[in-house]
């Protein structure tokens, strides 16, 4: 209902449910509709998905974008639509993008998932370094500098010009992701007692691992897939929503989605509405709010060690 075009609350809802359809409801429908619909997934998956590499690698700073995986996913993407993949194959786009956040996520794992933060931290940086300048490479050697251009239009992040194809193209992917990761839930909370602890509680590890990682990749890849790159909000959402479920992991998970969803969809009508003619990218927003918010982390983190 929130945008930059005029439309009043009460004859949008007379026009849907008996009225002829005008430039009003077409604006609702088939722009606002897939914005509020794509915010909502990929809201929701960044704030699972934070919460769950939390509680996993037992780690306050881990997080899809901090560590590495949207780059990683992004890379995919880029791939897809460097070779033209995309344009051939519908699902080549979400599926290399989903691959690219395995793989990331699978090596984070085996590099940093019993080692202390600034382990994790670098191991982050390092895989981010690399798949931007795997990235970067294939931007200064692509051929056309339209195909550049739009492919660093869409590693900013936005949901701009995105449409019902877009939501249908990556809504199974998010979907199974989001039952991966809220069925490793129970694991979670044995996990925060050690992990000889939790095996000795009855918890599969090697599964609660496999979900995750595969829930994650599913979740991040899918979502930058038709989004771009959008970071920070698997790690702001489950730092401000911990205390209020008793710092309980499988608590922490869906209320982590939902915040993630509304923080995200929050977001995109904030562009819409402070800068209608040229909208601000809504990985640029996110990152602004995050980043100040992850250096305080890191210091609260490091005051706290002290």
């Amino acid at each position: 209902m929130i945008g930059p075009a005029a439309a009043g609350l009460g004859s949008l809802f007379g026009k849907l449910t008996g009225g002829e359809a005008d430039t009003a409801i077409l604006i609702m429908r088939e722009i606002r509709l897939p914005r509020m619909l794509l915010a909502v997934l990929i809201g929701g998956s960044l704030g699972l998905s934070g919460a769950a590499l939390q509680g996993l690698l037992r780690n306050p700073l881990a997080e899809p974008g901090i560590i590495g995986v949207s780059g990683a996913a992004s890379l995919g993407a880029v791939i897809a639509l460097y070779f033209g993949l995309s344009a051939a194959f519908a699902l080549a786009l979400p599926l290399l993008a989903i691959i690219g956040a395995l793989l990331a996520a699978l090596l984070l794992h085996v590099l940093a998932g019993r080692q202390s933060i600034l382990t994790l931290i670098l191991a982050g940086v390092a895989l981010t370094s690399l798949t931007g300048a795997l990235t970067a490479l294939a931007l200064n050697l692509s051929p056309n500098p339209f195909a550049a251009y739009e492919i660093v239009t869409w590693m900013l992040g936005s949901l701009t010009d995105r449409s019902m194809v877009h939501v249908t193209l990556a809504a199974p992917f998010i979907v199974a992701g989001w039952v991966m990761l809220l069925l490793a839930a129970p694991a979670l909370d044995a996990l925060t007692l050690g992990e000889e602890t939790a095996q000795s509680m009855g918890a599969d590890l090697r599964r609660t691992r496999i979900l995750i990682i595969s829930g994650t990749a599913l979740c991040v890849g899918a979502a930058t897939a038709v989004s771009g790159v959008i970071g920070f909000i698997g790690l702001i959402v489950p730092h401000l929503l911990r205390p209020l479920v008793g710092h309980r992991p499988s608590r922490l998970l869906p209320v982590s989605a939902l915040g993630g969803a509304l923080l995200l969809l929050l977001a995109d009508i904030l562009v819409r509405l402070i800068t209608p003619g040229t909208e601000l990218k809504l990985g640029v927003v996110t990152a602004l709010i995050g980043a100040p918010f992850f250096l305080w982390l890191v210091l609260k983190t490091r005051s706290s060690a002290s």
